[in-house]
Order: C-alpha cells, then structure tokens, then sequence
C-alpha cells in the first residue's frame, strides 16, 4: 500500500476549503448520515462517550439521531475551525432544549483527549483532506482501545456524468480523483485499526435545472485537483457549461463508501533484534560446541 498522499489533491486548496465560513450540511451528506446512523445497529457496543468529527460539512442532524441512539452517552464535538464550531455550538445547543433530551450528558467542543472515546463518527471528510492517513491517525489516537470508527466518503465513481461532460469539452477534470475503498481499508490497518469493513452504494441524483445542479455541487466541496483550471471562469465559460449540461440528462452519481474498524490493543513490540557480524556468529556458535555435557 502507497503511504503518498493522495497524488490530485492540491493541499493548500484543501486547506483554503477547511477554512471557508461555516454554513448549513449539504442535503447530500444529511442522507449519508442518516443512512450510516442505521448501520449502528449492527454493533452491539454501547458507547460511553463519543465524538463527531466535524459535524457542519459532515451534516449536523446526525448528532441528534447518535444522541438519540446512545442517550446516556457524553459527546465531543470537533472543529479546526473556531467559526465552524460556534456555528455547531449554536445549532447543536438550540435542538437540547427539547425535555427528551435532558437525561443525555452535556456537548463539549474540544478536541477529544487520547483514548476518551468509544465511538468516532467522521462523515463524509476523508476524501476532502490532503493527508487522509494523519487524519486517521489523530481518530485512532482519539479512540479507547476495543472503541470502534464509523466513517463515510465519496468513492471513484462519483460525478462520472460530469468528468465525461468536461472530458468531451477539453476542460480539465471537475473534481479531484477519490480514492478506492479497498486502498481506504489498507490504510485503516496502517494506522493501526483492526477488522476494517468496508462497503458501498450509489446515489444518483436528478435536477430540475442546470442552475440547482450546480447549486448542490458548491455546497458538497470544491475541486481540489493539482490540475484544476488556473485562474477563474467568466460567464461565457459559465453560459456554456450550463448549455453542455442543458443537453445531458442531468443527473449525478455518487458512490458513496461506508466504513468502520475497531481499535485493538496495542501489539507487543517485536521488532527488537540482536544483530551479530558473521565471526561473531561463528564464535557464538564454536562455544556452544564446546559446552561441557550435563552430568
């Protein structure tokens, strides 16, 4: 398994699009989570304390439904970006004055402390990151031993209908390449995770207009791609993209990747080693022949 970051990703866009302001989750991933939520019910371990992993792009009403699942439980919300997490705060607080939700434990927002969670729910943020292993490794360090990861991303076949219209256009690509969900289980292990599964759906999505098209694909990411267009488009550029999309079927698919692993206990350290030069072994080994034999 590669350990290079993604090869298309351009980091400083990616770090541009973490820093954008906070608005309301795509619709998109809102179903992703929903969908997710519902794959808790195949693990029968009960959390103590979980954490949501950037909840405003990964879709904020899925912190009601994981409260709602484990109601006992505390929760831990994460954001890099200190905008981010008051705009979570704000919406996070506001759902709590509801009397069904009084028995649950307090929201803190704060990274959470190495080993304090049972549970990490990250939707819909790996293929947005320019180094996905360091993200993994700050989940698995996040994560109590035996505590599991649910996750979610986009997969290979997403926006295939748009990659071929800007192929057939002689534009550069649309979107960054996602990665396949075998390599994403690779490296699940290689950060130290244990019984990776993996799975996968496709959702295709239909629009009314080129306009509401576009709509939905500003508010899922941005085109992270190296290669990306240079500079910005004008509104000739624009009027022919929504002429090229007025004469396709305007639908887009999403391969959708779902995930979880668990956390195992730490292995013993086998890679302690006595390395010895080929006259030592060969003395080492003339002693043992003349050892005394054993009365």
């Amino acid at each position: 398994m590669s350990t290079q970051r993604p090869p298309t990703i351009d980091p400083p866009a990616a770090r541009r699009w973490q820093q954008m302001p906070a608005s309301a989750s795509a619709w998109l991933h809102e179903e992703v989570a929903r969908r997710m939520e519902q794959r808790l019910a195949w693990i029968k371990r009960q959390p103590q304390s979980w954490a949501h992993w950037e909840p405003v792009r990964g879709g904020l009403q899925a912190h009601a439904l994981l409260e709602r699942r484990y109601p006992q439980a505390g929760s831990v919300v994460v954001h890099a970006q200190a905008a981010d997490a008051a705009f979570a705060k704000k919406a996070i607080t506001k759902a709590w004055w509801q009397p069904t939700r009084w028995t649950a434990q307090a929201t803190r927002f704060a990274m959470p402390a190495e080993g304090e969670v049972q549970m990490l729910w990250a939707n819909m943020a790996l293929h947005m990151v320019a180094d996905p292993q360091d993200l993994m490794a700050q989940w698995h360090r996040a994560l109590a031993v035996d505590g599991f990861l649910m996750f979610s991303c986009l997969g290979p076949d997403t926006l295939q209908e748009l990659r071929g219209l800007y192929q057939a256009m002689g534009w550069p690509a649309p979107a960054h390449e996602f990665t396949d969900m075998h390599d994403w289980g690779d490296m699940l292990g290689a950060a130290g995770f244990a019984e990776p599964v993996m799975d996968m759906e496709r959702i295709t999505l239909s629009f009314e207009t080129p306009q509401r098209l576009l709509q939905e694909l500003r508010g899922l990411g941005r085109n992270l791609h190296a290669q990306r267009f240079p500079a910005l488009r004008g509104r000739q550029w624009h009027a022919q993209l929504k002429q090229a999309l007025a004469g396709a079927p305007l639908q887009l698919t999403f391969e959708v990747i779902y995930g979880h692993a668990f956390k195992p206990p730490p292995r013993l350290d086998m890679r302690a080693e006595t390395v010895l030069s080929l006259a030592q072994m060969r003395e080492t080994l003339n002693q043992r022949k003349n050892y005394p034999a054993n009365p």
